[in-house]
Formats: C-alpha cells, sequence, structure tokens
C-alpha cells in the first residue's frame, strides 16, 4: 500500500465519521479505531480497484457532506463583491444532475437557497449530496460534469444575498 492509497484511506474515513475501519491487503492488516460515541451503523461501500482486497465491518452513519465542510474562503467578484467559494468535501466524482442527461441541479445565473442541492459527489459508490451553505447567486462552476475532484478543490463561487 503506497503512501498516497495510505492518506486516501485517511481522508475516506475523517470524511464519513467512521468509529472503526479494518483493511487487509498483501499479508498487512491496517485496523483504525476512534474513541466517538455513533448510534447508527450501516455497512462500508467497496473501495476502489486500487484496494481490491478490502474487508469492513458495519461503520457509523457517514455525517452529511455539507457539515464536514469547513466555512469556505470568500473571493472577490468582478466588481469587488465578496463570493463564497463551495468546495469539495470530499475525493470523488463530480456530477452536475442526479442522472445522466437530467436537468443540473443548478447553473450559472441560478439563485440557490442555503440547503439546496448544488451537486454530486460519487465517492467509494456512495452518493453525496453537496449543499449551498449561502442564500445567493451562483456566479461559476469550476468542474465539469464527470469529472475527478480533489478534497478542498473549488466547485463553485456563489454571490451571496444580503
Amino acid at each position: 500500500m503506497t503512501l498516497d492509497e495510505i492518506k486516501q484511506l485517511i481522508e475516506f474515513i475523517k470524511g464519513h465519521d467512521l468509529s472503526e475501519f479494518e483493511l487487509e491487503q498483501d499479508g498487512v492488516k491496517v485496523r483504525i479505531k476512534s474513541g466517538g460515541n455513533h448510534h447508527h451503523m450501516v455497512p462500508v461501500p467497496q473501495m476502489p480497484a486500487t484496494m481490491p482486497m478490502m474487508t469492513a465491518a458495519p461503520m457509523a452513519a457517514p455525517v452529511p457532506t455539507s457539515a464536514a465542510v469547513p466555512a469556505p474562503p470568500a473571493a472577490a467578484d468582478d466588481n469587488g463583491g465578496e463570493l463564497a467559494i463551495v468546495k469539495s468535501p470530499i475525493v470523488g466524482t463530480f456530477y452536475r444532475s442526479a442522472e445522466p442527461g437530467a436537468k443540473p441541479f443548478v447553473s450559472v445565473g441560478d439563485t440557490v437557497r442555503k440547503g439546496q442541492v448544488l451537486c454530486i459527489i460519487e465517492a467509494m459508490k456512495l452518493m453525496n449530496e453537496i449543499d449551498s451553505e449561502y442564500d445567493g447567486e451562483v456566479t461559476s462552476i469550476y468542474i465539469e460534469n464527470g469529472q475527478a475532484v480533489q478534497y478542498g478543490e473549488r466547485l463553485f463561487a456563489i454571490k451571496p444575498s444580503n
């Protein structure tokens, strides 16, 4: 297992607030436990092909994805106003709509409300809805549909309404 794969595994565990995780690969067994108090149990999805021999026990339910995002920094728009930047809380694949051929959740120029779904990021075969933390207008979409995104990568710019 490479250092990058271990880092990806740690981000997955952090991003889904797992209480326990176990991986056995090529004769090496890794077990990670946190001291958190978890009540909801769900099965963990399979990891990508880069970690083919993974086995896992049921884990704690993931925290809603929008709660995992640190407060995005503001950026300036062309008129000097501040923009809220929505960043990816996880590594995965960016989707603008719920299914191929469907209308995108949002487009540039759309007005969005706090809690409204902006996109989906698929990670480990889980579809994670990314919600807006702002009321305002979408001014930019930085990622193309179907493109891979990294943790912390810019997804949207929103001009908050007053």
